[in-house]
């Protein structure tokens, strides 16, 4: 795995102006549905605190939880499957393909899926995959990760997909309308699930006291691809296990409005067992999730519902595509399960944050996204794994603020200094903050000051 950088990436991305201007004005207007939506309903910081027990009190638990669903889901006639790695649930996934001598695959969205790279381990063992969500299918024909975990084509305009549909399903050239691109897909997609001899779902919630699974989408795709083909295996990772039926209430309440803004996804569907004459898998699997349930600052990332309202709301994301982050989950809990994975390879991205707080804010399951954030920043410092230049930039500030009347005397100095100051001696190759950015006018007095005369 090469190391990311960020801030280069991101760079890169802010390089197009429109481009990011635009992209920054379709998350916001995503999160201000999320915001109607979640004011329409009174008791929504409520359920936000059930969901945080509910979720907190399962992983304490996940061991009873996860042996009592296998029981319960067994009893159904679903086979449960479990993997310790990706590489294990690749396997796993291949051989029930190649024992049922299936040649072609249709995949509703799945994440794990996407982490596990399942697409590219089957395509090399001559099973064809065919991504079924309209924004994953759309990435997938141009040979893209998707750039967030529920507008997977996020990055895109309609312009882009006209394009891409024009070269792999005939449409015709230059016409964008989205009405048009829509139904292309959708007859190119129903061919293959009839076609298809397998259908695979990720997994939303799986309930320990009914042993059955749910997977909420807009499109119906996922009901297509477990129902149509007689084999359906749906893989889920260890955290989305909740304890009651009665849970589920409150995470869909919660789920689709904090990502999209509805009150509810157009499908939330129930797997209790196999169709009739057919076979239903999961696969359970753990892929370093077990280790933060050892860690007192990063045990709550497991809370996650994977609903995005964290890169919806968040500047950075916002502002830099979900590509910058080169993980499979980008954003604010991205950078924080990344960076708690594989420290060195994303040391990064725990910078890439205000610490604004607007992430912990909507987060449906209250999840502490900026102070785990905080926290990776002093957990790279213990390590040794930040570069030189920000640690001793960081050490000098700390040396500094620790001198109330050295620090007093250096802002009063530069509030009459900086402003006569050639542009040459501040804006540098030194000063990497002020690649983008314009110091403000230095005000004639400080807070402190207005502070003291009571203004």
């Amino acid at each position: 795995m090469s190391t990311n950088n960020h801030p280069l990436n991101a760079e890169k991305f802010v390089a197009n102006d429109e481009r990011m201007h635009w992209h920054d004005k379709a998350l916001w207007f995503v999160r201000e549905k999320r915001d109607l939506a979640s004011k329409s309903i009174p008791e929504w910081e409520q359920l936000r605190e059930f969901a945080n027990q509910i979720k907190t009190h399962t992983m304490s638990n996940l061991d009873t939880y996860l042996e009592e669903f296998e029981k319960n889901a067994t009893a159904k006639g679903i086979k449960i499957h479990w993997a310790k790695d990706a590489q294990e649930h690749n396997e796993i996934v291949h051989k029930l393909l190649e024992t049922n001598k299936v040649t072609k695959l249709v995949k509703s969205k799945s994440m794990l899926t996407e982490e596990c790279h399942l697409n590219p381990y089957l395509e090399d063992r001559g099973i064809e995959v065919i991504d079924t969500d309209l924004g994953e299918r759309i990435v997938q024909l141009r040979k893209e990760a998707p750039s967030h975990i529920v507008l997977p084509a996020i990055h895109l305009k309609k312009s882009d997909v006209s394009d891409t549909f024009h070269e792999h399903l005939g449409t015709e050239k230059g016409n964008d309308d989205p009405t048009y691109l829509t139904r292309a897909a959708r007859a190119s997609l129903r061919e293959d699930f009839l076609t298809a001899q397998a259908g695979l779902t990720g997994v939303n919630f799986a309930i320990a006291q009914t042993g059955g699974v749910v997977v909420c989408t807009n499109e119906g795709n996922a009901d297509m691809g477990a129902n149509v083909p007689k084999l359906h295996i749906a893989s889920m990772g260890i955290e989305k296990i909740i304890p009651r039926l009665q849970d589920l209430s409150v995470f869909t309440r919660l789920l689709a409005r904090s990502a999209t803004g509805q009150p509810i996804t157009s499908y939330t569907s129930h797997f209790h067992g196999p169709v009739e004459g057919g076979e239903m898998h999961i696969v359970i699997v753990d892929n370093k999730r077990t280790p933060f349930l050892a860690s007192q600052s990063y045990q709550k990332a497991l809370n996650c519902i994977r609903c995005g309202a964290c890169m919806n709301t968040c500047p950075i994301y916002r502002r830099s595509g979900g590509h910058s982050y080169e993980y499979v989950i980008p954003g604010p809990i991205g950078s924080s399960l990344a960076t708690f994975r594989a420290p060195k390879d994303f040391k990064t991205l725990s910078f890439a944050c205000t610490l604004c707080g607007s992430c912990t804010n909507v987060c449906p399951v209250k999840i502490d996204l900026d102070s785990q954030l905080y926290t990776h920043r002093q957990d790279l410092r213990e390590k040794n794994i930040i570069s030189n230049q920000k640690k001793l930039g960081m050490q000098a500030a700390v040396w500094l603020m620790n001198k109330p009347m050295l620090f007093n005397m250096m802002g009063k100095i530069a509030r009459k200094i900086v402003p006569l100051l050639p542009k040459g001696m501040i804006y540098n190759k030194f000063n990497v903050w002020g690649k983008q950015r314009d110091l403000p006018d230095m005000p004639k007095k400080s807070f402190k000051d207005l502070y003291k005369e009571g203004l």
